[in-house]
């Protein structure tokens, strides 16, 4: 069992979503994450859509960008990967402006 199992996929939400990220995002690979997080989202997905739609404005993913992603997805991809690699690229992509201001604030 990897490291990353001993996570429940909510639980490995919870951490991305959090302040925690950096340190997740240090320990795992991007492709084992979106894995582990692929599993969650289509639980969501299959019983809980509101969550999974609250959840991605929670996190600050459009409408219009989950809607392009999922059109131009690899077939061969399931939409809750594809998901779970919007979610990863918006975290990244969050902590790299706090980065990048935090140091202009101490400059």
């Amino acid at each position: 069992m990897s490291d990353l199992q001993k996570y429940n996929p909510e639980e490995l939400m919870n951490k991305l979503i959090s302040h925690e990220f950096p340190e997740v995002l240090e320990k795992y690979s991007e492709n084992d994450l979106e894995n582990h997080l692929a599993v969650y989202i289509n639980e969501l997905i299959d019983k809980d859509f509101n969550k999974l739609v609250n959840l991605l404005y929670r996190i600050d993913i459009s409408e219009q960008k989950l809607k392009i992603a999922l059109q131009n997805e690899d077939k061969t991809i399931s939409s809750s990967k594809t998901i779970a690699k919007l979610i990863i690229e918006r975290q990244i992509q969050k902590l790299e402006f706090r980065k990048k201001f935090s140091k202009k604030k101490i400059e």
